[in-house]
């Protein structure tokens, strides 16, 4: 073959990746604008968003230092496209996750793509065509869609794990070098560990994946210097935040991680909620296509043949067999990955792990020159999701429908987002071989794949009745159900979700009221409220004057679409600790449901507020002596020191104080029922008096 027909034919395989790309990318955009909507708990994040623009800090409630997103950096983007854009807050946070989830597929078959092509030593032979085909099972799941929007932070998870996928499979092509000047990383190689180090602000378990892709680099091949270089790209970022999160917060990560326990384990309820995914879209039956096309790759890449154009060739080097070796030269130049734009660039190459062969260290200098490859990248990722599913498992899940599996999903299926098929006549009889069972049982599965996309496709929910319910699990399809829930198609504004009931009700009573309240939710009503008003002049006002800020206090446990509907001069809080950090320091519900296993009754906030002092002011149905009993259970020396450290004035001794005692503090939990937290503080139990049976 010519070396212009060679160019043709590899200038024709790479039109057809870079238009599986754009067909990938618009059906995947199309599937997720068709199931636009943004949650109730993405709506939560845009409370703290909002406080921020206000002056008032990383705050929910004003005045109260509590982290109530479970992102940091998904916090913090919002906050600064918006400062950038101008445009209002729902359309902002709709836009930024739809441009990050179609970036992950982007970066997660340009990754692939990187892998296919071999590794420095053993580089890929003649020309393949890579077909879209693992992400396609990703892009096709109805709940991948619903969660590239949602206002919550899956696009910005996946676009992380793709890019780190990208760039690690550019890290391992690419020779080591160091730069002159105190053994620099190169630009490339100092971007991979600084994005790495913010794993733990994409998402607190997130952590894990960026110790194992951190953990690769450090034992790779390089001086002493050159890491330490790393460590400080990687640990400075996540570092000085943990710090300032701790001094601020008093919590050593976000309020959301104690509400929810995530130490604990409840292995049934993970596992049922793993199978309320498999289930719906028969997705064994793609998932069990890309097993197979992803052993047969393995197989063909372990074949020792030369010339493979299917697969890299797997060449055994003296320096790898045997402890005599000497130098050996990049079979494609001594640039290395450059060819690939892998390379990192300039620099010394004092250190280049590939282009010299010093067996004087021993085997594990040895090992730490291998650590930097393709296949081993490819292992630690697959690594990471299988860690990553268990620990999801582990904590029982999550009670919207597939949400915390989809990271998961999107690692394993990382070295099979595309699937390569060769182009051209095979180079001898052995590779005629290979092809033989390769090819056809790489295109059986791609053909599985693509038939199971277009049942999903036609029928958008296949094998599910009444998407909307909850099920006994506590599992929700939550886009449906607020679909259900408000009448809105599209749910996309904070307006929108006053159509769900009780808002508008809500809303109503909160700008008539003018003395201040506390405004519970009438239990057994969808539109009525408890306006618990304060039965005293507040402090400095005469009988009967109005406050000019009158101060108000709502609990509902849709924490999102009531702070996003109200003022921010309106305390909000809910039932299971998302922003009420006393509900948060309750012990976990066994037989709760996921995300919802833990509730502090309305009584504690009657009594945190002091609204009414006389007992026939309180609503019928709250039970007097227990608010008694919990302003007392408040008085806890402990309980007191937790309060303080997220209410007290933030000083010096405050912050060091919120620094020394934030593990302490996420660790203290407290009874949900006041009688009993009163006996455990050993505090004196109040006297009894009677209930009041009024007609309130």
């Amino acid at each position: 073959m010519s070396q212009v027909a060679a160019a043709r034919r590899f200038g024709r395989t790479g039109a057809v990746f870079w238009t599986g790309v754009v067909v990938v990318v618009a059906v995947f955009f199309a599937g997720a604008w068709q199931r636009r909507w943004i949650a109730d708990d993405g709506l939560i994040v845009l409370r703290t968003v909002r406080n921020l623009i206000a002056g008032n800090g990383p705050v929910f409630n004003a005045g109260e230092r509590v982290e109530s997103n479970t992102s940091t950096l998904w916090t913090y983007l919002i906050y600064g496209v918006h400062e950038i854009v101008g445009y209002r807050l729902e359309l902002v946070v709709l836009g930024v996750a739809l441009t990050l989830s179609m970036l992950a597929v982007v970066f997660a078959m340009l990754g692939t793509r990187v892998m296919y092509r071999g590794t420095r030593r053993a580089p890929a032979g003649g020309p393949m065509v890579l077909l879209p085909f693992g992400v396609l099972v990703y892009v096709m799941l109805p709940p991948a869609r619903d969660f590239a929007t949602s206002g919550l932070e899956t696009g910005l998870v996946i676009c992380w794990i793709g890019a780190m996928w990208l760039g690690l499979q550019l890290w391992a092509r690419a020779p080591h070098r160091e730069g002159r000047l105190g053994c620099l990383p190169t630009p490339g190689t100092a971007a991979i560990a600084f994005l790495a180090g913010l794993g733990p602000l994409v998402r607190p378990e997130m952590a894990l994946a960026a110790a194992a892709f951190l953990a690769l680099m450090a034992v790779a091949h390089q001086s002493w210097r050159h890491l330490g270089w790393l460590v400080v790209l990687a640990g400075t970022v996540p570092v000085v935040y943990q710090v300032w999160r701790m001094s601020f917060y008093a919590l050593p990560y976000p309020l959301t991680a104690v509400a929810k326990d995530a130490g604990g384990s409840k292995w049934d309820k993970g596992a049922e909620y793993l199978w309320n995914l498999l289930s719906p879209y028969v997705l064994l039956v793609p998932l069990a296509a890309v097993l197979v096309a992803g052993m047969v790759a393995l197989r063909a890449r372990l074949a020792p043949r030369p010339g493979n154009p299917l697969f890299p060739l797997r060449i055994r080097y003296p320096d790898w067999s045997s402890r005599s070796g000497g130098t050996i030269a990049d079979p494609r130049g001594a640039d290395g990955g450059a060819a690939d734009g892998g390379g990192d660039g300039g620099g010394a190459d004092d250190h280049d792990a590939d282009d010299h062969d010093d067996d004087e260290g021993g085997r594990l200098p040895r090992l730490r020159r291998r650590a930097r490859s393709t296949p081993v990248v490819t292992i630690v990722f697959l690594v990471v999701a299988l860690v990553m599913l268990l620990y999801v498992i582990r904590v029982g899940g999550d009670f919207m429908h597939g949400r915390v599996l989809l990271p998961s999903l999107f690692l394993l299926l990382l070295p099979v987002s595309v699937v390569p098929l060769p182009v051209g006549p095979a180079s001898g009889s052995a590779e005629a071989s290979v092809r033989r069972v390769a090819v056809p049982a790489i295109a059986a599965a791609w053909l599985v794949v693509v038939g199971w996309a277009v049942t999903v496709q036609v029928t958008e929910n296949p094998f599910r009745e009444e998407p909307e319910s909850i099920t006994s699990a506590g599992i929700v399809d939550e886009r449906q159900f607020y679909i259900q829930r408000t009448g809105h198609r599209h749910p996309l504004l904070a307006e929108d979700y006053l159509d769900f009931p009780r808002m508008r009700a809500l809303v109503n009573d909160v700008t008539r009221n003018r003395t201040g309240a506390v405004f519970l939710p009438v239990p057994g009503f969808q539109d009525r409220w408890d306006v618990v008003s304060y039965d005293r002049p507040m402090p400095g006002l005469a009988p009967f004057e109005l406050p000019e800020e009158p101060l108000k206090t709502v609990v509902f446990l849709n924490l999102g679409m009531t702070s996003m509907n109200l003022p921010l001069d309106v305390d909000v809080y809910d039932t299971v600790g998302l922003a009420s950090p006393l509900a948060a320091h309750t012990d976990r519900m066994e037989d709760g449901r996921i995300g919802h296993d833990k509730f502090l009754p309305y009584d504690w906030v009657l009594a945190r507020t002091g609204v009414v002092e006389d007992p026939v002011n309180f609503p019928r149905w709250i039970d007097v002596n227990w608010v008694n009993q919990a302003e007392v259970a408040l008085q806890c020396p402990a309980t007191q020191a937790l309060i303080e450290s997220y209410t007290a004035p933030l000083t010096l001794e405050r912050r060091w104080s919120n620094v020394v005692n934030a593990f302490s503090y996420a660790e203290y939990r407290i009874n949900r029922i006041p009688a009993y937290e009163v006996q455990r503080c050993g505090l004196p139990m109040p006297e009894e008096v009677e209930k009041y049976q009024g007609t309130r």
